[in-house]
């Protein structure tokens, strides 16, 4: 079980996260929905190591506190973010950006089966093994990212805005590999602005305006839900 509370999260005298909790579980897909600038990306960030919180926050995998290992360790303890922008080196072939992912000692003795399992996920990077990313699409480079990111071996994935600036054929693609993740026994906590992809593939999803976590449910729940369809389904 992935377990936060009480994460808060401040830019100067802005509180861009209030008190949030969460959870998540093996093999289960949470979304977080919100508008612009509600605090989503924040909380990724928070969780990645990429932001300090506030004191007062909980952040556990298994009963493990995170917030007590440096950032650089939280890939060995099986936590993976792949970050809005992707961050992947364009510089470096496709095959070297996910070796890249594999150098911890968790992952190192799983490197040829997690590669195997991504380019199952990803055939078209099975093509591309020794093409350099930067001349790629945007698309392919995010399965490159998510790609990356399975090669470390986690238990649970972060995934901030995936589809952001892909085609709409492309973000069906990326969903259902990331649906498939998830049934590989993959927890995975995704921000994600389609929220129509993300509850067709999601088991429980978060709502969050202005930091604060103020709804949750089912996938189904909040599909059906007449305040969640006006503010982001356009019904």
């Amino acid at each position: 079980m992935f377990e936060v509370s009480e994460l808060s999260v401040r830019y100067g005298k802005h509180l861009a996260l209030d008190n949030a909790a969460i959870q998540v579980s093996s093999g289960e897909l949470a979304v977080i929905l919100g508008a612009n600038g509600a605090g989503k990306s924040s909380m990724l960030r928070a969780l990645g190591g990429m932001l300090k919180p506030l004191p007062g926050a909980t952040v556990k995998l298994d009963d493990q506190d995170l917030l007590s290992i440096p950032p650089h360790h939280l890939v060995e303890k099986g936590l993976a973010l792949v970050p809005e922008g992707r961050g992947v080196f364009v510089d470096l072939t496709v095959r070297e950006n996910l070796q890249l992912g594999a150098l911890t000692p968790r992952a190192r003795p799983h490197e040829e089966e997690n590669l195997a399992n991504v380019l199952d996920l990803f055939p078209r990077l099975a093509e591309r093994l020794s093409q350099r990313v930067g001349t790629m699409s945007g698309g392919e480079q995010q399965m490159v990212a998510v790609g990356r990111a399975i090669m470390s071996a986690p238990r649970y994935l972060l995934l901030d805005e995936p589809s952001l600036g892909l085609s709409p054929l492309m973000s069906q693609e990326l969903f259902r590999a990331i649906k498939r993740v998830k049934e590989m026994g993959v927890g995975v906590l995704m921000v994600e602005q389609n929220v129509n992809l993300s509850l067709d593939i999601a088991d429980r999803g978060y709502l969050i305006e202005t930091g604060r976590i103020v709804g949750q449910g089912t996938a189904d729940d909040l599909r059906n839900d007449p305040a969640v369809q006006q503010a982001y389904l356009g019904h």
